[in-house]
């Protein structure tokens, strides 16, 4: 296993998720601070922690019970107790430091977090996360009752479909989610190894199954074609869908000779798509070894580079996983192990190693980029948290 101590104390790596996962308060993402009053970090008799001040702001001022914001269990004010194990923690790890300041990230990092909502209960493990055109409404895909969430751009639940259940236009274990120009949702099934098609308000339009090993990524290209990588028979496939009559117009592989692709992103303003591979059944490379495709809107190879030769180049551990494209065409990927997202630049410019957001991320799933924010689904919390520039005001504006 990785080894979490030195002779110099814990590793920074188990540092900064003791950090995330424990030290900060999961409502407003604010660090536990015991010399400040409203941060202090207090149990609810649930037995969940929140800091003062969000408890203070979630309870009812005259009944002085709130609903705990994780279990949902009525809770009493006057029942919460200082969670002292958190302070001892806090200062037995970070003694002479405090907390914000104790593990720095990168300060360089160009966004900051603005909103974020969700949580466990309202998601359950999420898995892929799409935004709907210019309305900003935002889709995730997660393991709960109801397979696909619909929210608003601010974090309000809109609505939910695709019950969990063996039916053809239910949802076994979906992996990932795109949404067409014209604002149908695509999902991929690993139940029962197919690509679903419904409308906005879950009206399944559209099943593609017996043409996939086991699909996993999706993304739709501006003409509405879905392209889906198949993790075991390594390719790509285009399918082209009339929506409106709910039949496939055409289906071919565009790519083949992948190994083992996951994530799947097309650019909007170019065509070009990005493909992630892992490498990790080759003996000779390490675990954990990704290597990132560009190809052309004709799917001729455009570029490609791996997390060992960026790690080479920047010394920089980099881990990717998921990929998105900016809106200027820059390549943005997920780093889930260390909880990053990087820019690599315009690919055929060469890579250019620029972090984005590197705070409040516990294990990012997905990524989905909006005008100058990002909205990462990060699952290690099952929250969206939305980043924007840090000369923006508003959170969604």
């Amino acid at each position: 296993g990785p080894c979490l101590t030195s002779e110099e104390g814990p590793a920074p790596g188990i540092l900064r998720q003791i950090q995330i996962t424990l030290l900060e308060c999961k409502v407003c993402f604010e660090k536990f601070n015991t010399q400040q009053r409203e941060r202090r970090p207090q149990n609810l008799s649930c037995g969940h922690v929140l800091c003062l001040e969000c408890i203070t702001t979630l309870s009812h001022p005259l009944l002085r019970k709130l609903e705990c914001p994780f279990c949902r269990q009525l809770c009493s004010v006057d029942s919460t107790s200082h969670c002292q194990v958190l302070s001892d923690l806090q200062e037995l790890l970070f003694p002479r430091s405090p907390v914000s300041t104790a593990l720095p990230l990168m300060a360089s990092t160009a966004l900051r977090l603005t909103t974020a909502f969700g949580g466990w209960g309202t998601l359950i493990n999420p898995t892929g996360i799409a935004a709907l055109g210019s309305s900003r409404t935002l889709v995730v895909v997660h393991d709960g009752e109801k397979r696909v969430v619909m929210f608003s751009p601010q974090g309000r639940k809109l609505h939910s479909f695709g019950r969990r259940a063996q039916a053809s236009g239910e949802i076994r274990y979906p992996v990932d989610v795109a949404v067409t120009p014209c604002g149908y949702v695509v999902v991929t099934d690993a139940g029962d190894k197919s690509v679903k098609v419904f409308t906005s308000r879950g009206h399944q339009v559209l099943k593609v199954k017996d043409s996939f090993e086991m699909p996993w990524g999706v993304d739709t290209d501006s003409c509405g074609h879905i392209l889906v990588s198949d993790i075991q028979a390594g390719t790509l496939s285009q399918v082209k869908v009339d929506y409106s009559r709910g039949v496939i117009l055409a289906m071919h592989t565009a790519i083949s000779d992948l190994r083992h692709p996951k994530a799947v992103a097309c650019c909007q303003m170019t065509g070009n798509t990005a493909v992630m591979e892992h490498l990790t059944n080759d003996r000779h490379i390490p675990e954990r070894h990704m290597r990132l495709k560009v190809f052309t809107k004709d799917f001729q190879l455009l570029y490609q580079t791996d997390s060992f030769s960026l790690t080479l180049q920047y010394t920089v551990r980099l881990n990717m996983s998921g990929v998105v494209f900016g809106k200027d065409g820059d390549l943005i990927v997920i780093d889930s192990n260390q909880g990053i997202i990087w820019s690599l630049g315009k690919p055929q410019n060469g890579p250019s190693l620029t972090p984005l957001v590197g705070d409040h991320l516990i294990r990012p799933a997905g990524l989905v980029s909006v005008n100058n924010m990002l909205i990462v689904l990060d699952s290690g919390d099952h929250a969206v948290k939305i980043y924007s520039a840090k000369s923006d005001t508003g959170p969604m504006a």
